[in-house]
């Protein structure tokens, strides 16, 4: 399922290329004819992500809520305008790994892609390669290269399509496309936990420890909790855990204060490089040799996700792999006791 850095990296993409454009909206696949005819014709006013969900506001009061769900993804075609807090799917961060080693610029030189498409610019969301190729410059050739049909013809099942005279955007696949009013829109942001990037960071801090250390439930289940903290999914779950070197079965009020807190300050970075780069990178610490592998493979990425079986890149333990709430959790026995 596409995290909270896909989403907050989609919503960029509209800011860049959508809003203040009016916008021909259609449903090729059908399924959402009756919203795409109330949005066509309408300027995209405001984009904006809340965790996995994100709002399109067009005038006339009228929002556009979609959650992509385990297999949504939006594909942009076109003259596509990159945000330059999103231009570096080369893995660029201030020419330093993860604000660690410093790396020279040469280093990273040459744009470094996921096999999967992870950090691509043309298709976010649900893991898929990459269906064109998308050249890092403030301006960015998709579909719309002089030649090439305009608009893109239409593959597979495309819920919704929104168009500009020079971008296009193809959603498919998600769990939820749906017109709201306002005050349904506000309904929906209420119910979530907070959110890094939304609002004030410390305001969300104190909001995150005060509902996890009341709950009794295990801070695996917590931290995948929507309600409780917006964005996290399994690889980020996992991986967070591991880096605060905590038991997941842990009650969330049995988990120290100090330690919550610095779940939610490790969420606010870790959230921050995901939507740079495109990628949940979380290791830190890497020679410019060993960040390049990271950036093109997942699994020289996480310190745990992914790795059922295989030896804890610290101690050598088995990682262990079990099923919470529905979903695999993977967890280093030793160095989480």
């Amino acid at each position: 399922m596409p995290e909270g850095h896909s989403v907050h990296r989609i919503a960029r993409q509209f800011s860049r290329n959508f809003v203040g454009h009016r916008v021909r909206a259609s449903s090729p696949q059908g399924r959402f004819a009756q919203g795409a005819a109330v949005l066509d014709d309408r300027e995209m006013l405001q984009a904006k992500a809340v965790g996995k969900q994100m709002f399109l506001e067009f005038e006339g009061d009228t929002w556009l809520r979609v959650h992509l769900g385990l297999y949504g993804a939006w594909d942009f075609a076109g003259d596509i305008l990159v945000d330059p807090t999103i231009a570096s799917a080369n893995g660029r961060m201030g020419q330093t790994n993860q604000r660690g080693t410093d790396l020279e610029p040469a280093d990273l030189d040459e744009p470094i892609f996921d096999g999967a498409g992870e950090n691509s610019l043309a298709s976010i969301g649900a893991p898929r390669r990459t269906r064109v190729h998308v050249r890092m410059s403030e301006q960015t050739s998709g579909l719309a290269d002089e030649g090439e049909q305009w608009p893109p013809p239409v593959v597979g099942q495309v819920r919704l399509r929104l168009l500009t005279s020079a971008a296009c955007a193809d959603l498919r696949g998600p769990t939820a496309c749906a017109l709201q009013t306002p005050d349904e829109m506000l309904a929906t942001v209420a119910k979530l936990g907070p959110d890094p990037l939304v609002g004030d960071p410390a305001e969300g801090e104190e909001r995150f420890v005060r509902i996890v250390r009341r709950k009794p439930t295990p801070i695996a289940l917590l931290l995948m909790d929507q309600a409780v903290v917006s964005g996290i999914g399994n690889v980020y779950r996992a991986e967070m855990l591991y880096r605060a070197r905590l038991e997941p079965h842990t009650p969330g009020r049995d988990v120290p204060e100090d330690v919550v807190r610095g779940l939610w300050r490790d969420w606010v970075r870790l959230l921050a490089i995901g939507v740079e780069t495109g990628q949940m990178m979380t290791m830190d610490d890497l020679s410019a040799e060993q960040y390049r592998a990271a950036m093109a493979s997942r699994d020289d990425r996480h310190w745990v996700y992914h790795r059922a079986g295989l030896p804890c890149r610290v101690c050598g333990t088995e990682i262990a792999l079990e099923e919470i709430g529905a979903r695999k959790l993977y967890w280093c026995p030793f160095c989480q006791r």
